[in-house]
């Protein structure tokens, strides 16, 4: 049994906010979100339903900083737990993993955290809770609640079964007091059922959320030009990320390596890749390097960029949820972003005989096989029908969908009218079913059925060698649709398979065949309408979130010249780039203009760790570039109220700041100076850049030895640089962003600008 809670909850307490603000820079959270912390901080099971980009992490996130007590966060892969616990070490939250990836020193001293109380959250996977005696220590270490991302996992009707996930079932009976909490972005009520009773959740509190995604943009086009079609959609999204997904490891390297000869920067990823390989795309990808990756479904659970505005399917993916799922990596930052599926009539099939395939290769229980069937089959209906796309979304996981005009959602290509019927579409229809009848019965004696290929040659008129062994150049077909492109015609084709106006047959040669409705359409008895896809623009700005703040004009400028910092950063933290900010964040900024600390700290999203870590970098390069334009600046947050206020300015010291310079002066190492204040060694090395500018030390041998300084100052004399991304790649990477910031600052005088 489970209960909902009510009415969405729009207040939240004071100790929450407190929290929310000096972490996550934010004075409130979603509703649900309120509830399903709630929910925890009453030691509640409860079972939470968020789509991708809804907030499901700060639902575990934020309780354990209020009780005082550790979560432990169960979830499916390393890469994402790394991202994780690198981003709330940066908030200067407690947090670690335990998984395979470590070595030995870390995972030594994880223990040694944990057995000192000192962690909130620990991140682990399902295979690692069940090794050794971890499940068993769990109450002696303080664990008080257990949170299960990925949860449809668990379930044999979800879209994603993972058998060693079934084990986490034995979690009620050997842990009876401690909460349960399940969380999962794809679920339709028959998979939450199953999730709480395979967990054994003890009246849980059911928490869903609304699975539309405003901000996206869904369009479904016929397949007809698959490079085409894929470079339009990139080149409308130069200045985000862009994931392209395909059935298989073969087609990810084949199109990747088209894009690449278009000149785009693109990248295959697929599990047959070198690990070394997989690794460096996901890596680059991550930290803005590269912003296309052609891919498996192999590629996105460990993706967390905010930033991917186009996912593309350049194929059918085999589910409704999954691709609910695979769509939701677009627009996490709530900033408008698009998703174009590339349909063929042909993929339906090809997915069949996967499963097919795969149920007789593992012995798979007939029962799933046929619900793996109906799943790619209800995707199906879903793309070839001509419902608003948010509505047949909204609508397959339960919920009504209420546009928010009369005109539709404005953000489909359903409602924004971008299919238009061809001229004389039943005609065309007429010949291309003349064509399989008359290709059929060419032979008296050995009728044959034929695919859509050889069809498609005999209409345009091209004699090939198969052609004529058959005779068929001879039919009165041959040549009638001669100037309609083959690609266009295998797209007519697929069209008349999906209204069952022609049929296909399942198996490795999938054949063309007449059906009852072909003859009537035959005979004029029935009209059949074929659609074209009409020119695309870019995702319509109504398809932003309705009241976001994101909608805003902002200084495109300096957003990209905040997004080149934001890269320098990454590369000096090691960490992917929206680890350090969001899109939405760099936006805001670009709106403010903040050249304080204090207006830099009314930004979303800045939390008060991001503010010592961070705020002078950023405060800095806004400065220079509004100076440089005569720009207003501090103008005050975009939410119109002032969350916090903090006293220190950029050009005042903080006490962590003249800390710092009191152990400059007795000449201590970066890390000494860092464990002693309690920043990054990436923030002391900024303290250490303002320190040299005014202090003017004789030299700086403490912490750049003389051969590295004489390094740097003859390679930025001879190529005549005074930026510090010009030095760094001339040296091939091997001398770090911070070792050149502080040796020019040193000979220059004054710091160096940042790229």
């Amino acid at each position: 049994m489970t209960t909902t809670l009510p009415h969405p909850v729009h207040s939240i307490p004071d100790r929450i906010r407190d929290v929310l603000l000096k972490y996550w820079g934010f004075d409130a959270v979603r509703p649900l979100q309120n509830e399903a912390i709630s929910a925890t901080l009453a030691h509640r099971d409860s079972l939470v339903v968020m789509p991708t980009g809804g907030g499901k992490s700060l639902c575990y996130q934020l309780p354990p900083l209020l009780t005082g007590q550790t979560t432990l966060v169960i979830s499916p892969l390393i890469a994402l737990m790394k991202d994780q616990v690198d981003a709330l070490r940066l908030l200067g939250y407690p947090t670690a993993a335990l998984n395979s990836s470590q070595s030995d020193e870390e995972t030594l001293q994880t223990w040694n955290d944990l057995r000192a109380g000192s962690l909130r959250l620990v991140f682990v996977s399902p295979e690692r809770l069940f090794v050794g005696n971890l499940i068993d220590r769990l109450p002696e270490l303080g664990i008080t609640h257990i949170a299960v991302d990925e949860a449809h996992c668990i379930s044999q009707w979800g879209h994603d079964f993972r058998p060693e996930y079934r084990r986490l079932s034995d979690l009620r009976s050997r842990l009876p007091k401690v909460s349960l909490q399940a969380l999962t972005a794809t679920a339709t009520p028959r998979v939450r059922e199953d999730i709480a009773q395979q967990l054994a959740l003890k009246n849980p509190v059911n928490i869903v959320g609304v699975f539309d995604r405003p901000n996206l943009t869904y369009r479904v086009h016929q397949r007809t030009d698959l490079v085409g079609q894929t470079i339009e959609a990139v080149e409308r999204h130069k200045d985000g990320a862009t994931i392209v997904y395909c059935i298989s490891r073969k087609d990810t390297e084949s199109l990747a390596d088209d894009l690449k000869r278009h000149k785009l920067k693109a990248a295959a990823y697929h599990a047959g890749l070198a690990v070394s390989t997989r690794q460096r795309v996901q890596e680059h990808f991550k930290q803005e390097r590269l912003d296309v990756v052609v891919a498996t479904v192999a590629f996105g659970m460990g993706i967390d960029r905010s930033n991917v505005r186009c996912v593309i399917h350049a194929a059918m993916p085999k589910s409704v949820e999954a691709y609910q799922q695979e769509t939701g990596r677009a627009g996490r930052d709530g900033l408008p972003a698009e998703c174009l599926l590339l349909y063929s009539a042909a993929d339906a099939m090809k997915w069949s005989r996967i499963i097919e395939l795969s149920a007789k290769e593992h012995e798979t229980d007939p029962a799933q096989v046929a619900h793996q069937l109906h799943l790619l089959e209800e995707l199906r209906r879903l793309v070839t029908g001509s419902r608003c796309r948010h509505r047949a979304l909204s609508e397959y996981f339960g919920q009504e969908y209420t546009p928010a005009s009369g005109a539709g959602c404005g953000a489909c290509d359903i409602c924004l009218h971008e299919a238009e019927a061809v001229p004389e579409s039943t005609v065309i229809a007429q010949k291309i079913l003349s064509c399989v009848f008359r290709a059929a019965g060419c032979d008296p004696d050995r009728p044959l059925n034929y695919g859509a290929k050889h069809i498609v040659t005999i209409l345009r008129g091209r004699a090939t060698a198969e052609v004529t062994r058959r005779g068929h150049h001879q039919l009165s077909t041959f040549g009638l649709l001669a100037d309609v492109p083959a690609d266009t015609l295998s797209n007519y084709i697929d069209q008349l398979v999906d209204v069952g106006a022609l049929g296909r047959e399942h198996g490795q040669y999938p054949t063309l065949y007449l059906t009852s409705l072909s003859w009537e359409v035959l005979k004029s008895k029935r009209q059949v309408e074929l659609r074209a896809t009409r020119a695309t623009q870019a995702a319509p700005e109504s398809s932003a979130t309705p009241g976001a703040e994101s909608a805003a004009p902002f200084d495109t400028g300096l957003f990209e010249r905040l997004r080149e910092l934001r890269r320098e950063l990454a590369t000096q933290f090691g960490v992917p780039a929206y680890i350090i900010f969001g899109d939405a964040a760099l936006q805001d900024m670009s709106r403010v203009r903040p050249t304080s600390l204090e207006t830099f700290g009314r930004v979303k999203g800045v939390g008060e760790r991001k503010v010592a870590e961070f705020g002078e970098r950023f405060t800095g390069v806004i400065a220079e570039y509004c100076q440089s334009r005569n720009l207003s600046t501090n103008n005050g947050p975009t939410g119109g109220t002032l969350r916090r206020a903090i006293r220190s300015t950029a050009g005042s010291k903080s006490p962590a700041k003249m800390r710092s310079f009191e152990m400059f002066d007795q000449r201590r190492s970066i890390e000494e100076v860092a464990k002693e204040v309690g920043l990054t060694p990436g923030t002391i090395h900024e303290h250490l850049a303002h320190y040299i500018e005014e202090r003017k030390p004789a030299n700086i041998h403490t912490w750049v030895d003389p051969q590295t300084y004489e390094l740097i100052t003859t390679t930025a004399r001879k190529i005549n640089a005074d930026r510090l991304k010009p030095v760094f790649e001339h040296l091939a990477g091997l001398v770090p962003y911070e070792k050149i910031r502080i040796t020019l600052t040193h000979a220059m005088g004054s710091r160096p600008k940042g790229v």
